[in-house]
């Protein structure tokens, strides 16, 4: 689908970001992919010893800025600085079509997909405001050009070329400069694949993981979780390979934000996922590396229960946000941006005690 650039300074492109150098090239099999996300960097300690030691000098008891002191340090350490910046913070949605909808998972005609698309184009999307109001750059990518997976109940999504290519795009998507990358998805079916994938790397069952989507009532649900059974048995013990999962029930757009993560790790770049979709298509780092997923932050749960929070908790994430939200897009994402940069301006913008004259606890 042809790109209609919004105006400066939140560009809306469908074409993928040049290569970046600094970054090792996208692989091109499942074995080099396996290698890549199996050798990954670490955080600077250095730099987040430092923020911790300005932390300690601020004109605050303690800790008593909670969660936002601990952003701080994740920033500033995945960033690998001692000052931490969010001077370009990047949205990215990876929109894909999914071949399982011809098994009735989605009230939602497919053509939803592109039409939405368009609408981002438009910029009258929940997400363009949102990604405007964070201060944030906003890029679209039509992964596979919008041409669907395979029903994955019959066979694989995609063939290793076609998982390949659409891992390359997310991986070639992530600007070099950028300070903080936000992911989103658009895509009809893509739960029903996200359901398939939390099964197949958390366990499960499809009624464990199958939810109402894009609007769903229970006997929606309960056919959505027949469907994600009937995927995961014919499958059967290929899905234990995380990789293998992705690319047997997975889609191209998850493919491509797992890519696109994987990237952003290597690049030294912080992410923040947008929820249930998100979290599942980056699932297998977790399984691949203990530490696979240390340099994203979840944007939000909709509920303190339900499947993203079950997903989360396997994962060891803490949402920064609840609101309700359950929309995609990157909406939860761009909205936690704001929390970022309240935490970032704290820390750079507050004084020290000995700047500000203010006496000490004696027993601090």
């Amino acid at each position: 689908m042809p790109s209609a650039p919004l105006p400066a300074p939140h560009p809306l492109s469908s074409a993928p970001a040049p290569s970046r150098p600094d970054a090792p090239a996208a692989p091109e099999s499942l074995q080099a992919l396996a290698r890549l996300c199996t050798n990954l960097p670490s955080l600077d300690s250095a730099a987040q010893e430092r923020i911790a030691q300005r932390e300690a000098q601020l004109t605050k008891p303690p800790g008593s800025l909670g969660r936002l002191e601990e952003l701080t340090r994740w920033l500033g350490g995945w960033q690998g600085r001692a000052t931490p910046r969010l001077e370009r913070v990047q949205v990215i949605i990876f929109a894909g079509n999914h071949g399982v909808t011809a098994q009735g998972v989605s009230p939602w005609p497919q053509e939803v997909t592109a039409q939405m698309v368009s609408n981002f184009e438009r910029g009258g999307a929940a997400i363009n405001q949102l990604a405007r109001t964070a201060d944030a750059a906003l890029a679209v990518v039509c992964v596979n050009g919008l041409r669907p997976t395979a029903d994955f109940t019959a066979q694989p999504a995609m063939s290793e070329q076609a998982f390949m290519q659409a891992v390359a795009t997310g991986y070639n998507a992530v600007p070099t400069d950028c300070d903080l990358l936000c992911l989103g998805e658009m895509g009809i079916g893509n739960t029903t694949a996200a359901a398939a994938m939390a099964a197949a790397v958390a366990g499960g069952s499809g009624t464990d993981w199958a939810g109402a989507g894009t609007g769903l009532d229970e006997n929606g649900m309960a056919h959505k979780a027949t469907v994600v059974q009937a995927a995961l048995h014919h499958h059967g013990g290929h899905l234990a390979n995380p990789l293998e999962a992705a690319r047997r029930v997975g889609g191209f757009e998850l493919a491509a934000m797992l890519g696109a993560t994987l990237a952003a790790r290597h690049l030294g770049v912080p992410v923040l996922l947008d929820g249930f979709v998100c979290l599942a298509a980056v699932a297998p780092l977790v399984r691949l590396h203990p530490q696979g997923l240390a340099h994203t932050c979840l944007s939000h749960c909709a509920t303190p229960q339900g499947r993203t929070h079950r997903l989360a908790h396997y994962l060891g994430m803490e949402p920064l946000l609840g609101l309700g939200l359950r929309l995609g897009e990157g909406s939860g994402a761009a909205l936690a941006v704001s929390i970022l940069r309240g935490a970032l301006a704290c820390h750079t913008g507050m004084a020290t005690f000995a700047e500000a004259a203010v006496s000490r606890s004696e027993t601090l």
